[in-house]
């Protein structure tokens, strides 16, 4: 057989690209998050500690950390649940489309709240409560469960759409990069952020603070337009 160079590095380059084509799923493709590879640390390649996955309860839980972590893959439009629960006055958030471009991540991405609205100081205002866009859109109605008990979180977000569900009701929805938007952010502590809220594509990100929250069934899949 005549040898062809050209076949061979087509050879080459099937063996040795597999993996990377795996790694960026068909949209529509449910991708698991709930695994402890899946996730490092804010700025770190490693998952810091105070974050723990149970394997066999599938749990991810922060106690007492006082880092971000963040998904190893970054998404653009995407449809992400999950199930959430907090301790007493439990506090934490997650985060969409977020960079390593900033001190901290609250400071370029939006965020959707985690909290116990009853004991929480957070939830004496709609707008830092429990599915709000943090500090800019509050839910329409309350629809957490009692603390201890596990909430289902999803949210959509395709182009500068996005959608916050808590427990099957939608009950936030608003418009990223409008003058509305703009307008909003610029009576905020985002204002001094001049990346907050631009991010088209990037990670999905869960937020350190004091108390304990616990995350699983955590999946998401990429939306086409």
């Amino acid at each position: 057989m005549r040898f062809h160079p050209a076949l061979a590095l087509a050879a080459v380059l099937a063996f040795l690209l597999p993996s990377a084509s795996r790694a960026q799923a068909a949209p529509g493709e449910w991708i698991s998050l709930q695994r402890a590879d899946a996730w490092r640390g804010y700025r770190s390649d490693t998952l810091p500690s105070g974050w723990t996955f149970d394997d066999a309860t599938g749990v991810l839980l922060r106690g007492a950390s006082r880092r971000d972590i963040i998904t190893r893959r970054q998404f653009s439009d995407f449809e992400l649940e999950f199930e959430w629960r907090v301790s007493e006055t439990g506090n934490s958030g997650v985060f969409y489309r977020a960079t390593e471009g900033t001190r901290v991540v609250y400071e370029n991405a939006p965020e959707y709240q985690i909290l116990d609205n009853v004991g929480a100081p957070d939830g004496r205002s709609t707008l830092t409560s429990a599915a709000a866009n943090y500090g800019l859109d509050a839910p329409v109605r309350d629809v957490t469960k009692p603390v201890g008990e596990w909430n289902h979180g999803r949210i959509i977000a395709r182009g500068p759409h996005v959608e916050h569900w808590l427990n099957g009701v939608k009950v936030v929805e608003y418009e990223l990069w409008t003058p509305e938007w703009r307008a909003k952010v610029a009576t905020t502590k985002f204002a001094a952020w001049p990346a907050y809220g631009w991010g088209t594509y990037g990670h999905i990100a869960l937020q350190e603070h004091p108390g304990e929250v616990a995350f699983r069934g955590m999946r998401i899949r990429e939306l086409s337009r």
